[in-house]
């Protein structure tokens, strides 16, 4: 095949461009710099998505600190609206850091897969490349739980993510279903590629995408929609979901190529690998900035264990793959809460994802927290060969539910000694058809709450996303109402409450209990030693502790009931020479409590 051969000329006439500077010029908040370049469109020769590549240097006029952000081809600049597919709009999405003035300078390159091209001369100079400005940044106007008001979510070295704005410590508590978020009916270019019975997902045997219909009562007036009409379902869902303290949802990006729902993609058709579709990227934008409003993080997962190795005919980091990570870096990475995961119960070989990792890395400019998902109760063997490396800081654990504790403690314990403290999330319960049941089935959760939830956070992990399975009603691919799990919601929000008011969660660790157990009355602990001690009783009952020298507080918590701390049988402790017998929790005796123990001031 003859190499395409490109001629500089044909580019002069779109060497004086224009440039437009949109969105609110604040701290945290999205800035948008548009500028006018080659008139093409989706499916034209130069390809414009391989074979032009925008990158623009952010500089702090203050700091002289520079932020280097991928940009990408936008059709007419507003193909939400318009649903267009040619234009010659190419636009870069910034998020500031800091307030102050702010100048720009584009870098445009042509050439053949330039856009995977990470030299920087690579390629030659068209149209508007060096085009520069400037603008002023100002301070947030939001509250939260707006992100915008708290800023970057960052790994910071420890097991827990930190916004960079407010310093706040975050816990995630969300729904790892439907997976298939993404396959919505307002959404262009969406569609089932197989109405055949797959998981569950459709029993009718007719195409099947979601439309969110019980959620249309939950949109507001004021909140977005696209085209007039469009996307009140998915808005109205994600206003529910934030309005039970939820904050994170997780969805995949790409799940045909043999993947379970076999309805969501980023191109302009499901077998096309190097053209994406503007208008739909830019609709899934519109939902994620609305996710930044209420406070619900992006999990992003990039693909799926059916078609690892299917993207660029590999598992490896090949130009398709990186093509499609930058397209995602370029158009999303602004969003101050993010989490890049590499795929779902992920296959591909350690050197691999290293690469792969590597290659987001060198994108994106904010450093969004990297992770990967398991295979089942795969944790302490899966993770072996990227602990330690300088690219992965979260964990995307699938498990029996009886092992989340456990291996909290264990992969916490195993990043450290490998030089680089994970993030310890847990994002899918087993068994695979059951996952978390509806309310109608489960009323009371009480092993999700119990040895999932509480699991998880007592064995110092930082949350869990809630799994569906594809046995019940409103299932894993095929769910429509989130208010199936009302009840789930509620007592995640309850547990993410405790932590956040009674515990300085960051400080603490889950420690062997220092006392001895009541017959029948297993415990976990996590504290902070001679200060605060949280301590679980999943099936209730008592001990006997030994504390430091001191004065003690004693109050019971219970998880299932929204409420404030109890006292039980013993108020207060003293600390030192022998254990002291901690009491009994004010009701209920059976069932699960938290002791809540702190050194009195």
């Amino acid at each position: 095949m003859r190499a395409r051969r490109f001629c500089p000329l044909l580019l002069m006439p779109f060497l004086l461009s224009a440039q437009q500077v949109s969105g609110d010029l604040r701290q945290w908040h999205r800035v948008t710099v548009a500028f006018h370049g080659p008139d093409t469109a989706e499916d034209a020769t130069p390809n414009p998505f391989t074979d032009y590549r925008l990158a623009v240097e952010f500089r702090h006029v203050p700091t002289g600190r520079v932020v280097r952000v991928p940009g990408f081809y936008a059709a007419d600049g507003n193909a939400a609206e318009t649903s267009a597919t040619r234009g010659r709009v190419w636009q870069v999405h910034f998020m500031p850091d800091a307030e102050g003035e702010w100048t720009f300078r584009a870098s445009f390159r042509a050439g053949a897969w330039i856009a995977v091209d990470p030299a920087p001369d690579a390629g030659f100079a068209a149209a508007f490349d060096g085009a520069t400005g400037r603008f002023t940044i100002g301070a947030t106007d939001k509250k939260a739980p707006d992100f915008r008001a708290r800023g970057l979510l960052k790994y910071i070295g420890g097991h827990y993510l930190q916004f960079a704005g407010s310093g706040e410590y975050f816990l995630k508590g969300g729904a790892d279903s439907p997976e298939n978020f993404l396959a919505y009916q307002d959404f262009d270019g969406t569609w089932d590629l197989d109405a055949r019975f797959n998981e569950g997902e459709n029993t009718t045997g007719k195409p099947f995408v979601h439309r969110y219909e019980p959620h249309v009562r939950d949109w507001m007036p004021g909140d977005p929609v696209w085209q007039k009409t469009k996307g009140k379902g998915i808005i109205g869902a994600l206003n529910y979901f934030a309005s039970k303290g939820m904050n994170s949802v997780y969805f995949l990006t790409y799940n045909i190529d043999g993947g379970d729902g076999k309805d969501v993609w980023p191109w302009t058709a499901p077998e096309v690998r190097d053209r994406f579709d503007t208008s739909k990227l830019a609709q899934w934008e519109i939902v994620f900035s609305h996710m930044d409003r209420l406070g619900l993080m992006l999990h992003m997962v990039t693909q799926e264990t059916e078609n690892d190795r299917r993207l660029g005919g590999s598992a490896g980091l090949n130009r398709v793959r990186k093509l499609y990570l930058r397209e995602l870096v370029a158009r999303f990475a602004h969003h101050p809460a993010l989490i890049w995961n590499l795929g779902e119960e992920n296959n591909t070989p350690d050197p691999d994802r290293r690469a792969i990792a590597a290659w987001i890395r060198e994108l994106d400019p904010y450093d969004h927290p990297i992770g990967v998902h398991t295979h089942l109760n795969a944790s302490r063997r899966f993770y072996d060969g990227i602990l330690g490396d300088p690219h992965f800081e979260v964990s995307s654990i699938q498990a029996d539910m009886a092992y989340y504790h456990e291996e909290a403690v264990q992969l916490r314990r195993r990043s450290a000694e490998a030089g680089r403290r994970w993030v310890i999330f847990h994002d899918e319960q087993s068994p695979a058809d059951m996952g978390v049941l509806p309310d109608s089935e489960d009323p009371d959760h009480d092993i999700p709450r119990i040895e999932a939830l509480w699991g998880n956070l007592m064995g110092g992990g930082a949350g869990v996303e809630w799994y569906f399975g594809y046995r019940f009603p409103h299932m894993d691919l095929n769910c429509e109402d989130w208010r199936s799990r009302e009840r789930m919601w509620e007592q995640t929000r309850i547990a993410l409450d405790f932590f956040h008011r009674e515990l300085p969660f960051w400080e603490m660790e889950p420690v062997a209990p220092p006392f001895r157990v009541a017959e029948g009355s297993p415990m976990r602990v996590f504290a902070k030693i001679g200060e605060i001690y949280a301590i679980q009783f999943p099936r209730g009952g008592s001990a006997q502790i030994a504390l430091p020298e001191g004065e003690y507080t004693v109050h019971w918590f219970n998880p299932r009931t929204r409420g404030g701390l109890q006292q039980g049988e013993v108020r207060e402790l003293r600390g030192g020479k022998g254990r002291r017998w901690l009491g009994l929790p004010p009701a209920d005796r059976s069932r699960d409590w938290v002791a809540l123990i702190r050194r009195k001031r």
